[in-house]
């Protein structure tokens, strides 16, 4: 069965002054699908999701966004998307170290609420609101780091920073979350932790996921895309993907396995 599309781009460009970083992409998410993108350092995925995100202007091309109808949202600001449900984590573990645990996820939701402007003024008298309060909780929870929420962020370990920042994530209620290279950074037994709880989310929200270390994606998404040069050079069930031609050849002389 076709899943209803929820996030889709047309003709999607981004340059660089002569250098095109995303060229000409067509792509499209349905609601609750996985979706990996995968391709060599330079390829253009991460200023992809830059532009899926609204961190970078678009050159040329459109980005529909799909609740509630059909929406364009090539000019609107990032933190409209993020209130829109397109959520996303960064390479770079990005929290902040001189507040807890607890209060990062707060500062989070207030952040990206409704009325931003006034409720900004009263972060640490809303803290303390049981209705907020739990609801970080409970993304702390699904990371299984609810125990360290009173801990200072600088106190964690790499590992438990990035489950932090996937918390942060969830505590955003994502339409569609995409996940920036998630395992960097991990040794193998934090990539085990973090790539099951991704799977047992999975089937909440639309998944977008980078990442370099494939054979760790191959039975998390339902298809895979690859990039090359700014451009979706494949795209189908994962184990088709990987056994193409072309993909083999971008992958000439590296382990894509």
């Amino acid at each position: 069965m076709t899943l209803p599309v929820i996030l889709e781009t047309k003709g999607l460009i981004k340059r660089f002054d002569g250098l095109k970083a995303v060229d000409s992409v067509n792509f499209q998410i349905g609601e609750m699908e996985s979706v990996g993108i995968i391709g060599p350092n330079g390829a253009g995925k991460t200023t992809f999701f830059n532009l899926l995100t609204g961190l970078f202007p678009a050159t040329n091309g459109s980005i529909y966004y799909y609740q509630r109808g059909k929406r364009d949202i090539t000019d609107v600001p990032a933190h409209k998307r993020v209130q829109l449900g397109l959520i996303r984590t960064f390479q770079l573990v990005s929290v902040f170290n001189s507040l807890s645990v607890l209060d990062n996820l707060v500062l989070a939701t207030i952040r990206f609420s409704d009325n931003f402007e006034r409720k900004r003024l009263f972060f640490f008298r809303d803290r303390f609101r049981p209705e907020i309060a739990e609801k970080c909780l409970r993304a702390l929870s699904v990371l299984a780091i609810d125990n360290k929420a009173g801990l200072m962020t600088s106190q964690l370990s790499y590992g438990d920073k990035r489950k932090l920042e996937i918390a942060i994530a969830l505590s955003l209620e994502p339409k569609v979350l995409l996940l920036d290279e998630p395992f960097a950074g991990l040794s193998d037994g934090e990539i085990e932790e973090v790539l099951a709880i991704i799977s047992r989310i999975s089937k909440k929200f639309a998944l977008v996921i980078i990442e370099h270390k494939i054979s760790r994606i191959v039975e998390l998404v339902e298809r895979l895309c690859v990039m090359h040069e700014g451009r979706i050079i494949a795209n189908g069930i994962p184990n088709e993907v990987l056994s193409d031609s072309l993909v083999r050849e971008v992958y000439w002389g590296k382990e894509v396995l």
